[in-house]
């Protein structure tokens, strides 16, 4: 399997706060409890200064911002997780950054790593203006054409009513690690609601990794984590939506798939998933020459 322009540009959405034009270098860090929790993006940064009751702005001797924090009178999880909440509603309102439009009524814990104890909790989908931590889980649910031995992969459609990526290809099954839930719940619980997976059948699945990488859009920055599963499926089984997020499942073998990603008809990071499952599987191969820049892009350090 040859590596393609395409591929590479599906690479680099996943990979945009590494590249030129980002805005890394002006972003400054969110720092809470002496942890660096996230970074923020210079045009977040400028609204935060209208909030010093929830936001602190740390200086240097030249004037010059060093990086963010909470006020210090915010102590307890539960004053922080208000104060910022107010913040995130009130710049809603006000109808400033695109990402609150999706706004989910869904919590994610802010934490220096997954397994932290969470500082305070966020609302999902503004999480990016902060540049807080993400985490999810990514299944690959395949079966093998008894036929000719081809592996073929179900892949889903996104609902084109989705707030993010509507109409784009995805895993079987994909989804955010939201408070209340550990990673296993969350693929339990994904599996049944996006493909109708029995949890008896979901738990065959093996647990693959993890993919880290960090990208910059319109939204802000997301510093993810994925946890990544591999399902060889029953042949005659196929995949129902039963939470109206995913329009359809399709059947593709690996070569459809990689043409459809190349041609920027995935979620980016659900790509990431399949190449990474491609990897494992010995499509592509360690002297391949992008390989090493491949492999490099799907683990990047997020401190």
């Amino acid at each position: 399997m040859q590596w393609t322009v395409g591929l590479q540009n599906v690479l680099n959405k996943c990979d945009s706060f590494y590249l030129p034009g980002s805005t890394r270098q002006l972003s400054k860090p969110f720092v809470l409890d002496s942890q660096c929790v996230g970074r923020i993006p210079p045009n977040v940064v400028e609204q935060l200064r209208n909030y010093p009751q929830t936001f602190q702005l740390e200086m240097d001797n030249a004037g010059c911002i060093t990086n963010v924090s909470l006020n210090e009178k915010l102590i307890t999880f539960e004053d922080r997780t208000k104060a910022v909440d107010a913040v995130m509603k009130d710049l809603r309102d006000k109808n400033i950054f695109p990402c609150l439009n999706g706004w989910r009524d869904e919590m994610y814990k802010v934490s220096r790593t997954y397994t932290s104890n969470p500082l305070f909790n966020m609302e999902r989908s503004a999480t990016s203006l902060l540049g807080i931590r993400q985490y999810g889980i990514h299944l690959n649910g395949f079966y093998i054409d008894k036929t000719n031995n081809d592996v073929v992969m179900w892949i889903g459609r996104r609902s084109r009513t989705k707030a993010t990526f509507p109409g784009k290809l995805d895993n079987i099954a994909a989804g955010g690690i939201s408070v209340g839930y550990n990673v296993s719940e969350t693929f339990i619980k994904e599996c049944a609601e996006e493909a109708s997976l029995p949890e008896e059948l979901a738990k065959r699945a093996i647990s693959t990794g993890a993919l880290t990488y960090y990208y910059e859009d319109d939204r802000g920055y997301f510093p993810e984590t994925q946890f990544v599963y591999d399902l060889e499926l029953p042949a005659d089984f196929t995949p129902i939506n039963s939470d109206g997020e995913v329009e359809t499942f399709y059947p593709m073998k690996l070569e459809e798939v990689v043409e459809r990603i190349a041609n920027d008809e995935f979620k980016p990071n659900s790509a990431l998933s399949i190449i990474d499952f491609l990897i494992r599987r010995g499509y592509f191969k360690p002297d391949d020459e992008n390989y090493m820049h491949i492999v490099t892009v799907l683990h990047r350090d997020l401190d």
